[in-house]
């Protein structure tokens, strides 16, 4: 739809996301605290790398569930020792595919990317795989980096507009529910399933 695909983050990047900078630096915890999370919510946190926002909402959701879901063995690996490590019970760890996110239909409340959908090989395929997998109110997170800032010094195949976005996920089935602008350098849009699909 116009654009180029993002080559994906390595495990080579683990430091990068864990970085002791990226709280303040993006603001983390105020974009978890807008996730509109309650302690029965069912959680996906696609291309959860390292688990730096799976195991903080864990916190969030004591009666629910966070499934981590990851392409890469090396993060799939790492998410499973923190899990035991932290001794969280409700973080179920999920080996991903390029076209699935391998958690059951109907189960969530909140499907979220963080600055990972630009970089989905076959967005079309994963948009309805997330879609099949949302319950018929759940909402689908994307926190991307702005790219109408021509100051962010990130990539620019690993930036998108708010345009961009909103047209890839009306074509699959999702309408804009909520777009806020209190991050620091990432948008934070929320969809919601459209009743057409």
């Amino acid at each position: 739809m116009g654009r180029e695909i993002a080559r994906v983050i390595g495990t080579g990047g683990g430091s990068w996301l864990d970085r002791s900078t990226r709280l303040e630096e993006e603001n983390s915890l105020r974009a978890i605290d807008n996730m509109l999370l309650n302690p029965q919510s069912v959680v996906a946190d696609i291309g959860a790398g390292t688990g730096f926002y799976t195991f903080k909402i864990a916190e969030k959701v004591p009666k629910g569930k966070i499934y981590a879901v990851e392409l890469q063995d090396a993060f799939v690996s790492e998410l499973k020792k923190r899990r035991q490590e932290l001794g969280l019970r409700n973080v179920e760890v999920v080996k991903g595919g390029e076209k699935n996110i391998n958690v059951p239909d109907a189960s969530l409340d909140l499907a979220f990317m963080v600055d990972v959908y630009h970089e989905l090989e076959y967005p079309q395929e994963m948009l309805q795989a997330i879609y099949r997998a949302l319950k018929p109110d759940g909402k689908l997170l994307l926190l991307e980096y702005r790219a109408e800032d021509p100051n962010l010094s990130i990539r620019e195949l690993h930036k998108m507009t708010v345009e961009q976005v909103t047209k890839e996920l009306e074509a699959n089935g999702f309408k804009l529910f909520r777009r806020e602008d209190f991050l620091p350098i990432q948008h934070f849009l929320m969809f919601e399933k459209t009743e057409e699909k």
